[in-house]
């Protein structure tokens, strides 16, 4: 006779082992006194002339009944109940370990690709090893690095937590690289140090190096806050070299008499003394134009093939550009929005990153007679056939206090649309060196559900998660703030994130990002709570409540913790539809909140409502002041914007005068596989006739598998 073990095994049967499980239970009792020789004798007798001698294989849970027969035949009520207790423990960790084989499985074997970002290639291998790492590393986290209270929180679909298996290793969210002092300084990696850079195409090269460095360092997005700026030095410094090639070579110059002109490389190209040799003027403009355009091209090239993360995810880069009003920052710029409206490789192709993000700032570049209003032409151009770039208010409300002089502090985002408000540790607006260093988000409808659909008992309830969701803040803070810098030897070595002081730890950095609690489905909880959603009078004013109370209470947290907490608007596209698959499993089918497949993401109008984009503008606008860690607004074009560029400065203007902080278009965007033609058409390519298209839209708040998301 064999036993059958549950995974349908067989092996002989051991009095042995039950032996040795029935005197663990009697020691989880403290009665191991209790369990004689003679006990022990019983036992065996017991069982034995119950099983022995049967022609049939003995189930396992049938000895384990057995043996709790014995123990309550016998008066040992309290060794049963330990012995029970430890088998029920044990079918629970069994059932655990299968959920996770189950997992991981899918994940190693692709089976179950979502393809969450457009940064992400689940089927990869390293995607897929990635993956089922993830998967792992998001239980441990759960189970052992944090609260029961957080735990709960999450588990319950009240306070989501995100990028669980970063939330293991201590890792932050993003950043805002500080490339000025990086490109000047040069910087360390673990295995060499880079020089400073001394040219344009050296300068947009390590661009590429240090956006991929430093998104290892970290989970979320790297951006740059003021590129055309930071390019300045390098396009003198490429001009400077070009223009001594053309004295020598134009005008015969010994190296002498180059000498003596009286040239270095940080003045500007427009120095009178550059424009002394008009034929070498043009030669070094062209030559520095060229190598400028080359070097912005690659810069698009790199960033959207050199892959990190163990090979299966593109960092997800953004850069902020628009306001240098100089003629190297206004070349710059011009370079970053021609090589977006180029696209990248054969087909020229729609760059997913870096995120392009143009600076609308008032008296720069916000109507004609602006220094730089024709770049903001060219970048409603851009926008209308590549999508981007996106628009960031530099004089947004929330950004007061930034000065006017000082780039670094002009409003810009992460990307999906953090930012980094006024920090209560000593940098005010600066934006460079940080970034947001954790997030979670509070799901509304749920929270509507448990306060029984009633307004006052939904903001006592709302009142006490935000709290709770700080709590969960300065959790995860505090245990980012433990781990080694030679966790991120990069970014403390190098100084990307400010203010590390090594004597202090790197709390000393840590503590000038923004740590932020985020919201979903402001529009579902409001059908819940009254029947109608923000788009009406009744809605708006509960809403204009709800908000108040998210912001008043991170005011108070900032103040008396001295740490940067934020409202924040979610970037939660996939989380949309989660937490939605939750709230149905529990709640059901209930009209206008769980009857599609997603949620509307954080304080979006729903995308289901048929209003035009002004009116959508109208109501976003009237809510977008209460966040200061982050928000966006898009509008959803039914059809190409690219034959009206005015239409597309209209609406751009309005968002920007209704006090919109980050503005977004989401456009069609059909491309021919075959031939690399852009534009909007259906199932065949108007130029070769092709039907292998690809389209590619924003997924902006709602679950489309079939279109890439890239915001």
């Amino acid at each position: 006779m064999l036993v059958i073990k549950r995974d349908g095994s067989r092996e002989a049967f051991s009095l042995e082992k039950i032996q040795k499980a029935v005197l663990a239970a009697f020691s989880d009792c403290k009665e191991e006194s209790s369990f004689t020789q003679s006990v022990s004798n019983k036992l065996d007798k017991y069982v034995s002339e119950l099983v022995e001698g049967r022609e049939e294989d003995i189930d396992v849970d049938e000895i384990h009944n057995i043996v709790e027969q014995f123990l309550m035949k016998n008066n040992y009520f309290n060794v049963s109940r330990a012995y029970i207790q430890e088998r029920y423990r044990k079918a629970l960790r069994r059932a655990e370990n299968e959920r996770l084989t189950k997992g991981i499985s899918e994940k190693l074997g692709a089976s179950n690709v979502q393809n969450q970002n457009a940064n992400l290639d689940e089927h990869s291998f390293g995607g897929r090893l990635g993956e089922a790492n993830r998967y792992v590393v998001k239980d441990f986290a759960l189970n052992y690095c944090m609260s029961r209270k957080a735990r709960n929180n999450h588990l319950n679909n009240e306070i989501y937590i995100h990028d669980l298996d970063s939330y293991a290793v201590g890792m932050h969210n993003c950043l805002t690289i500080p490339f000025d002092k990086l490109l000047a300084k040069g910087f360390n990696t673990r295995q060499v140090d880079i020089r400073p850079a001394n040219s344009i195409n050296t300068a947009f090269q390590l661009i590429a190096v240090i956006f991929q460095i430093q998104s290892l360092q970290q989970f979320g997005g790297v951006s740059a806050s003021h590129l055309d700026w930071s390019m300045v030095p390098y396009v003198r410094k490429s001009f400077y070299k070009h223009y001594k090639e053309g004295l020598e070579f134009i005008l015969d110059f010994s190296e002498e008499q180059i000498e003596n002109f009286g040239l270095n490389d940080e003045m500007s190209i427009e120095d009178e003394k550059y424009k002394s040799e008009p034929k070498v003027y043009n030669y070094a403009l062209k030559l520095t134009t060229k190598e400028l355009n080359q070097a912005a091209e690659g810069m698009y090239h790199n960033l959207n093939s050199l892959q990190s993360r163990s090979g299966n995810q593109l960092p997800f880069t953004s850069i902020n550009y628009g306001t240098c009003t100089l003629i190297e920052g206004r070349m710059v710029t011009k370079a970053l929005l021609e090589g977006s409206i180029k696209g990248v490789g054969k087909f020229h192709k729609t760059p997913i990153f870096p995120c392009g993000i143009f600076q609308y700032m008032k008296g720069v570049n916000d109507k004609p007679g602006t220094p730089n209003y024709d770049l903001y032409r060219l970048a409603l151009e851009s926008t209308t056939k590549r999508l981007y770039p996106n628009y960031a208010n530099v004089d947004w409300s929330g950004n007061a206090g930034y000065d006017k002089n000082d780039p670094k502090t002009y409003f810009s985002t992460m990307g999906c649309r953090t930012a980094n408000g006024w920090d209560v540790n000593g940098l005010g607006q600066l934006k460079d060196g940080r970034g947001n260093i954790c997030p979670v988000t509070i799901i509304l409808p749920t929270l509507a559900m448990e306060a029984d659909r009633d307004v006052e008992k939904f903001m006592r309830l709302l009142g006490r998660k935000i709290g709770e969701a700080k709590d969960m803040l300065i959790e995860r803070f505090n245990w980012i703030c433990s781990q080694s810098p030679e966790s991120a030897r990069f970014m403390y070595e190098n100084g990307t994130m400010a203010g590390y002081v090594p004597e202090e730890g790197i709390r000393s950095a840590l503590k000038h990002g923004t740590i932020v609690i985020g919201q979903l489905a402001l529009a579902e909880t409001l059908q819940l709570l009254i029947g109608t959603d923000h788009t009406t009078e009744e809605g708006m004013k509960l809403a204009k409540r709800i908000e108040s109370l998210f912001k008043k209470r991170c005011a108070e947290y900032k103040e008396e913790y001295k740490l940067n907490f934020g409202v924040y608007f979610t970037p939660a596209e996939n989380l949309c539809y989660t937490a939605m698959k939750k709230f149905r499993t529990k709640y059901g089918i209930i009209p206008n909140v769980s009857d599609h497949e997603f949620f509307t993401n954080s304080i979006h109008v729903p995308v289901w409502h048929d209003i035009d984009p002004f009116k959508k503008i109208d109501i976003e606008s009237q809510l977008t002041g209460y966040s200061s860690a982050g928000c966006i607004t898009y509008v959803e074009l039914p059809s190409t914007a690219q034959h009206n560029i005015d239409a597309m400065e209209t609406l751009v203007n309005y968002a920007m005068d209704h006090d919109i902080p980050y503005f977004a278009c989401n456009l069609p965007n059909d491309v021919c596989n075959d031939c690399g033609y852009t534009g909007e058409f259906s199932d065949k390519c108007p130029e070769c006739g092709s039907t292998n298209i690809s389209q590619l839209r924003r997924v902006t708040g709602k679950k489309l598998p079939s279109m890439i998301a890239i915001s």
